[in-house]
């Protein structure tokens, strides 16, 4: 039996392609706000750094009512790095939309999201998005999805799959790429035509896989999911197990609270019944994976495996002669604390901790920007802490040592081609696919993971700042030999003290500064780079010696050019393999991994930098 009233959806795209926007049009054309509310753009994004990035990194869940049927829609974030969320998240849907940037057609993450949707056996509607942008090509995009389905093995009914144009800013939808439509009418009919009921049979025992985490102060855990089958009521007694871990006993529990979704709120019920998405609360240590159940008929559901991580980076206590000024929460206990509360929500990263370390961790995620921005989160939370440089996973298949490859896709101007071709090469990348895209190029590489470091900022000057890249996980191939990290060198501060005017202007001729006057610096922290391969030493305290002689030049004033101001990012691209990132809340700072000038040199000339 079916719930005719009810539909769950999740909307599945690339990056930037619209999914937070075309959900914020669906909820104010659900109802979901007041004739005359505020609301903010993109209400889904609700962290910080969310906003301020205009990314998606939590899946976030709402629904809204459309005639007598209840549409349960989940917002998926579209970067590589966070797709272990959308991976589990896709076991709670019945269909999924998959939206396509008109312009720029299907990207790496789209083939990635889409393949893991088909592997389920999931309906897909398809979204041409963003029809009113001048440069759209609609009808070149068409073909392309077309192209993709073909090449993922979708069944013919997949291939089948109904195909929508809209623009989601604007609000408006149609069934013909020529016609603008008035409003998303046609997307709710074709949600509600297309995209199956969830199975219901609400006689059988109480069952519902946990897809999902979200953490409260005051109730803690709370498991977000679909009921599989049966209803369940508050207080009811139920029982915890996982797929994974046949031989432990079931838990007991109780439903202590349960929610639905609403709009943007949680809506406290007393029943939940099956095929609709819902939260529960009151059991202390449910993780991502479990089943609850009936505890008269504990029966595991098979939990989606979710992929492995291909990069870690080790963070441990702050041992800078500054250590201890600026954060609030800086002891191993702390950082220890902080990262296994983190392994609660996020099911891709892996923390684990370094025999005869007490004081340092690796922790293991998906990506450079998965990392990054668990570093930023803990930053602003009042965490102080270095990290390492980023480095890749290596796995052992067939007795060779293989390495994560990435597939990257690149939209740039025709003129820049050639450089960027040039430097991915050098970086050991494959060029697998070249398409001209009106008066620019798409290309299409297979590059190892390592090979990518630090090399954003290079793509964005050598395409000057008018290039698009992406990249998704592809494969573990065979190691490609070695790659050079990076061909400068840094300038290294000498001494501990502040920063002086006299002191910079003298450096500066040496490369280019980070910092500015009255910055404190210790020995061995990196204030700038040197366009030599050699690090540089350099005393950015040093001051005038003042006498009471004086020349004519000696009352010159000193120019100094502004510093270079870098992101979390581009430090962490820029770290070398000696040196380590400092972050406070209020500071990143660049230093090596030995302060000692004398004692750096001594390792250097035995041969372990």
């Amino acid at each position: 039996m079916r719930n005719e009233k009810l539909r769950n959806v999740a909307i599945i795209a690339h990056v930037d392609h619209g999914k937070t926007t075309l959900v914020d049009e669906m909820l104010k054309q659900g109802g979901a706000f007041r004739e005359n509310q505020a609301v903010a753009d993109r209400v889904m994004d609700s962290g910080d750094l969310e906003r301020e990035r205009g990314i998606t990194i939590l899946a976030k869940n709402t629904a809204i009512q459309y005639g007598d049927t209840k549409i349960n829609i989940v917002d998926t974030p579209g970067h590589a790095d966070f797709g272990g969320e959308v991976e589990r998240i896709l076991k709670m849907v019945n269909g999924v939309i998959l939206l396509v940037d008109a312009a720029e057609g299907p990207m790496p993450q789209t083939r990635f999201v889409l393949s893991r949707a088909l592997e389920l056996g999931h309906r897909v509607i398809v979204v041409v998005n963003k029809i009113d942008r001048p440069d759209q090509r609609i009808h070149e995009v068409v073909d392309e999805i077309l192209e993709l389905l073909l090449d993922l093995d979708a069944t013919d009914e997949q291939l089948d799959s109904p195909m929508l144009f809209c623009s989601a800013r604007q609000g408006i939808c149609s069934y013909h790429p020529d016609d603008l439509g008035t409003d998303l009418e046609p997307l709710f009919k074709t949600i509600l035509e297309y995209i199956p009921a969830p199975e219901a049979d609400e006689t059988a025992p109480f069952q519902m896989l946990v897809s999902a985490i979200d953490y409260n102060e005051f109730v803690g855990r709370i498991a977000i999911g679909r009921v599989e089958r049966g209803a369940l009521r508050q207080n009811q007694e139920i029982a915890v197990c996982n797929y994974h871990d046949p031989d432990a006993p079931a838990k007991k529990a109780k439903a202590v609270s349960i929610y639905e979704f609403e709009g943007l709120s949680r809506k406290p019920i007393t029943e939940a019944k099956a095929g609709n998405i819902i939260c529960l609360s009151g059991i202390g240590d449910i993780t991502i994976g479990d089943t609850i159940c009936d505890p008269a008929a504990v029966e595991p559901i098979e939990f989606v495996k979710i992929s492995a991580p291909t990069m870690e980076m080790t963070f441990s206590v702050n041992d800078s002669p500054f250590a201890g000024r600026e954060g609030k929460y800086v002891t191993s206990r702390n950082i220890r604390d902080r990262l296994m509360r983190e392994t609660l929500k996020d099911v891709s990263i892996r923390i684990s901790e370094i025999d005869g370390a007490t004081d340092a961790f690796n922790v293991a995620g998906r990506g450079e920007m998965h990392l990054s921005i668990l570093i930023e989160t803990m930053r602003r939370e009042g965490y102080e802490f270095q990290v390492s440089p980023p480095r890749v996973l290596y796995q052992e298949i067939d007795g060779k040592k293989c390495e994560p490859v990435e597939r990257l896709v690149a939209d740039v101007p025709a003129d820049s081609v050639g450089a960027v071709i040039e430097k991915l090469g050098g970086r050991k990348g494959d060029l697998v696919e070249m398409t001209p895209v009106g008066e620019r190029m798409k290309l299409e590489f297979l590059v190892p993971a390592r090979g990518l470091f630090g090399y954003r900022n290079e793509f964005l000057t050598d395409t000057r700042g008018e290039g698009i890249m992406a990249s998704v996980f592809d494969s573990y191939q065979p190691v490609k030999g070695e790659i050079s990290r990076r061909a400068t060198g840094s300038l290294v501060a000498f001494e501990t003290g502040e920063a002086v005017t006299y002191g910079l202007y003298a450096a500066q001729e040496r490369g280019t500064l980070f910092i500015g006057a009255g910055t404190p610096v210790y020995g061995g922290m990196v204030v700038g780079v040197s366009p030599k391969s050699d690090d540089i030493s350099v005393n950015v305290c040093k001051k005038k010696q003042l006498t009471n002689m004086r020349a004519s030049g000696s009352d010159e004033a000193l120019r100094l050019t502004p510093p270079r101001q870098m992101s979390l990012e581009q430090c962490l691209e820029f770290l070398a393999d000696d040196e380590l990132l400092e972050v406070t809340p209020s500071n990143l700072r660049l230093r090596k991994r030995i302060l000692d000038h004398a004692n750096r040199m001594k390792a250097l000339k035995g041969g372990k930098k």
